[in-house]
């Protein structure tokens, strides 16, 4: 009986060792070298509000899931000047966007339903988990490079039109 106790103890405490030394053998992709590629989903127009002069434009990606709207422009060491994330959601409310793991600097623009901008928030800082709220509701939510506003020299009342590559 003790020798079966003995033995019983020492199947249990080996089995956890190997269980232990698995999960050890596991290793996580570092963050760094997570790689997320641009997916061209579809394209963008920015227009001045008192006329239809076209400002810029812009290739999309489409953020419009929980999954996609959470992580955003994520772990993304680069977005090309003429690259944006269209974000979709299914109603109007205010909006709230930060910056955790988002390693380039961003231009948050908020976009009501009518396709108009009614707030942006510039320049936002890389890995900064501050609150950057819209100043007004938006469905839309357009993220370029930081600083692209103020080249492009966006405003709030200007349009935004966009079409997808599906449609």
């Amino acid at each position: 009986m003790r020798f079966q106790l003995f033995l019983s103890s020492t199947l249990l405490v080996f089995g956890l060792t190997l269980l232990s030394s698995c999960k050890e053998d596991k290793k996580a992709i570092p963050e760094d070298k997570v790689v997320v590629s641009f997916k061209n989903e579809g394209t963008l127009t920015l227009k001045k509000a008192d006329s239809d002069t076209i400002i810029k434009t812009i290739v999309i990606e489409i953020a419009d899931d929980d999954y996609e709207t959470q992580t955003g422009l994520m772990y993304r060491t680069k977005l090309e000047t003429n690259h944006g994330m269209l974000f979709i959601f299914p109603d109007v409310q205010m909006r709230s966007f930060y910056m955790k793991n988002t390693k380039i600097p961003l231009d948050i623009i908020y976009i009501n339903e009518d396709l108009s901008i009614v707030s942006i928030q510039k320049n936002a800082k890389p890995m900064d988990e501050t609150s950057l709220p819209s100043e007004a509701p938006a469905k839309y939510v357009l993220e370029i490079n930081g600083g692209l506003s103020d080249t492009w020299q966006l405003d709030v009342g200007d349009k935004i039109n966009f079409s997808l590559n599906n449609e």
